[in-house]
């Protein structure tokens, strides 16, 4: 019986490359962001804009007086409910920018 062989020395791990945002860049840093359903979102209290995400195309919405902090399931058919405070918010309840 042979005596066993040193191991090999392993190779560092490759950094992970960073990934650019899905939301346009003028809006800097979301305070909150999440997804559900194949849909993601981030808000960006700053700027009153809430950006969404569904199937590669981005849309974004002025959230108004609104401050989104998570997402619920869909509203019975009329798309994601967004939770502002205690107060629930739906898409159509914001107005969209083109």
């Amino acid at each position: 019986m042979q005596p066993m062989k040193p191991m090999e020395p392993m190779k560092p791990m490759e950094p992970m490359a960073e990934t650019p945002p899905w939301w346009p860049g003028d809006l800097g840093q979301p305070s909150s962001t999440g997804g559900q359903d194949g849909l993601r979102y981030a808000f960006f209290p700053d700027a009153r804009r809430l950006a969404i995400e569904k199937d590669g195309a981005v849309t974004v919405y002025d959230s108004g007086e609104h401050r989104i902090t998570g997402v619920a399931q869909d509203g019975g058919g009329e798309g994601p409910v967004f939770h502002a405070g205690d107060q629930p918010v739906r898409l159509s309840d914001l107005r969209r920018l083109d």
